[in-house]
C-alpha cells in the first residue's frame, strides 16, 4: 500500500537544513550574547572607575590600569563578534551552494548592529580619558 504524499509537507531533508541553519543562527546569537556582555562589562568597570576618581577616591595609575582592561574587554569583544560572524558566513555560504532555498540571516544583522555598538563604546574609551 502506497503512502500518500502531501506537496505541502517538507521533505526530510528540507528539515534537516533548517535544523542546521537554525543551529548555525543560535551559535551565532550565543556569540552575539558574549560579545555583547564583554562590551558592556568593559564599559561598566571604565565608568566604575571614572566615578572613584571624580569622587576622589584613591585609584592607582597601574601600567595596566582600568581604561586600559576595560579596552581590552571591549576588544575581545568586537573580535570575537567579528569572527564569530564571518564562521556563520562561511557555514550559511556552504548551505546555500547545496540548498539553495536557505534564506537570510536575522542574526547577522544582529551581529552587525552590536559590532557597531561595541566601535561606538571603543571610540568613546578612546577619546574619554
Amino acid at each position: 500500500m502506497k503512502e500518500k504524499t502531501d506537496l505541502a509537507t517538507p521533505s526530510t531533508i528540507d528539515l534537516a537544513v533548517d535544523r542546521t541553519r537554525l543551529a548555525h543562527e543560535r551559535t551565532l546569537m550565543a556569540w552575539v550574547r558574549t560579545s555583547a556582555s564583554l562590551i558592556s562589562f568593559g564599559f561598566t568597570i571604565y565608568k566604575f572607575f571614572q566615578f572613584l576618581r571624580d569622587q576622589n577616591q584613591a585609584v592607582r595609575d597601574r601600567l595596566f590600569g582600568p581604561r586600559e582592561f576595560a579596552m581590552s574587554l571591549v576588544i575581545i569583544g568586537l573580535a570575537a563578534l567579528v569572527f564569530a560572524t564571518i564562521q556563520h558566513r562561511r557555514e550559511m555560504v556552504s548551505l546555500r551552494r547545496h540548498f539553495a532555498h536557505v534564506p537570510d540571516s536575522l542574526a547577522t544583522l544582529v551581529a552587525g548592529l552590536v559590532a557597531l555598538l561595541g566601535v561606538i563604546v571603543f571610540a568613546a574609551l578612546i577619546f574619554r580619558q
